[in-house]
């Protein structure tokens, strides 16, 4: 009976690529060949449309995160398998195995064992890193979870190590007929500095040497290795909700001299998700207003009304009214605010589920003065190890939105920059596989 492994390894492309050879060494056994994406080329899209072989319009998740017409509310990074759409590879295999290990929208998936990221969340505020796993049994075999370093400015090696063990600990203990597992690090460095950087081929050489070992206790299985999109290199950050906010679009709400988004109210605002936005517009008679003055805003290089959103499979009920696309070099910040000092405490956070909108600027220590920064958080960790409540306040504002230098959500200008996909069974191979095919590879693969 043949088994699989299928490695997501965020960013991958063929120029990183060069930096690894335990990974072309899988190539080199069967194919490598050009993986076509989805809009949004994100995260949570794409392992959408892997799994359910659906582009958006079909599966339903349209970003990292979205407006949530129904509550009112911006929620990005939820993990609850039910709001994708479709069928999913594992319904498609009855009486196989599943083990799922870090892909997104993990909980409640209906798989053999789980394991996912996910905090403790103390009743006084406090946070503490964990895991979420199924059958709880398995929790108590592994390492405590390092989720310091899956996220945030201290991100690096030792979350996407923790994962790969993980992973080496569940197939082989537990010999499941498909082993999906999901590794972060080339997300990290290269939004950082951008794939130009030295430090981008170091980071994938670094992985690379992470996944010997795992790809060493694949045995015979099958390897499949894919990635959702390549990042590339950006300058300049896009503010289009402050765009909004000075035509009177948007609206805010204040409490202790703090500014926050106020969804119910605004005519229009925008859910910014790397290069892409999705603007969310109140009465439809605004939409060509609004939609002129996002054409308007420098950085912004494309507006999807509803004809083009069907173009690129993007024509869901959860998408917003208009979807912006930013220039090559630009991405979207989800700055509402007009004055830093009024900016909400969660901004200088690391707070991805509060804020209305994706934010790398938690990837670094604020660049404006790093080591006040750093010193911040060291208090903080004191008073967290003393049982106290904490802020981590350390992610700056407009200097870190300067500071970041590569990006990722636009359909690839280039193959070189677009994610790859490779295998070790020749006997599939082609020179490109579309994000919809895949789910029909992995199942023809296994034999299905």
């Amino acid at each position: 009976m043949i088994k699989l492994l299928v490695l997501d390894v965020v960013g991958l492309t063929p120029r990183l690529l060069a930096h690894m050879p335990r990974l072309r060494a899988v190539a080199s056994r069967g194919f490598q060949a050009e993986l076509g994406t989805v809009l949004p080329a994100v995260t949570c899209s794409a392992q959408s449309t892997f799994l359910t072989g659906l582009p958006p319009s079909g599966h339903g998740v349209v970003g990292n995160g979205w407006y949530f017409r129904d509550l009112g509310e911006v929620l990005l990074w939820r993990q609850h398998n039910a709001l994708v759409g479709g069928e999913k590879i594992w319904q498609a295999l009855p009486g196989r195995t599943v083990a799922n290990i870090c892909w997104w929208y993990a909980m409640g998936a209906d798989v053999d064992w789980t394991i996912t990221p996910r905090p403790i969340y103390r009743a006084d505020g406090r946070k503490d890193p964990d895991c979420y796993t199924h059958p709880p049994e398995l929790h108590d075999e592994l390492e405590p979870f390092p989720l310091f370093t899956y996220w945030g400015p201290g991100a690096g090696i030792a979350s996407s190590r923790w994962i790969a063990e993980a992973t080496r600990h569940v197939m082989t203990t537990r010999d499941p007929d498909l082993t999906l597992s999901y590794l972060p690090h080339l997300d990290y460095d290269l939004q950082r500095y951008g794939p130009s950087d030295p430090r981008a081929a170091q980071a994938a050489a670094e992985l690379d040497t992470v996944l010997a070992p795992l790809l060493d206790a694949a045995g015979d299985r099958t390897v499949v290795v894919l990635s959702e999109y390549g990042i590339t290199d950006v300058s300049r950050p896009v503010d289009v909700n402050r765009a909004l906010r000075a035509e009177g679009l948007l609206s805010v709400h204040t409490q202790d001299g703090m500014e926050y988004l106020d969804p119910w109210t605004s005519k229009a605002f925008a859910v910014a998700d790397h290069q892409i936005a999705h603007v969310y517009v109140r009465d439809p008679a605004d939409v060509p207003a609004v939609a002129k003055l996002c054409a308007s805003v420098p950085g912004v290089a494309t507006v999807l009304d509803e004809d083009g959103k069907a173009a690129y499979g993007l024509d869901h009920a959860r998408s917003g009214e208009l979807v912006l696309l930013a220039d090559p070099d630009a991405w979207f910040t989800y700055y509402y605010w007009l004055d830093d000092a009024r900016a909400p405490d969660f901004a200088r956070l690391v707070e991805i589920h509060r804020k209305p909108g994706y934010d790398p600027a938690e990837l670094f220590f604020d660049p404006a003065a790093p080591g006040a920064a750093k010193r911040r958080a060291a208090v903080a960790l004191l008073r967290k190890k003393a049982g106290m409540r904490y802020l981590m306040s350390v992610v700056g504002l407009d200097a870190g939105a300067r500071a970041v230098r590569g990006s990722h959500g636009l359909l690839p200008a280039d193959p070189a920059d677009g994610p790859v996909l490779l295998c070790s069974d020749p006997a599939a191979a082609r020179e490109r596989y579309e994000a919809v095919e895949v789910k029909d590879l992995l199942l023809a693969l296994i034999g299905a």
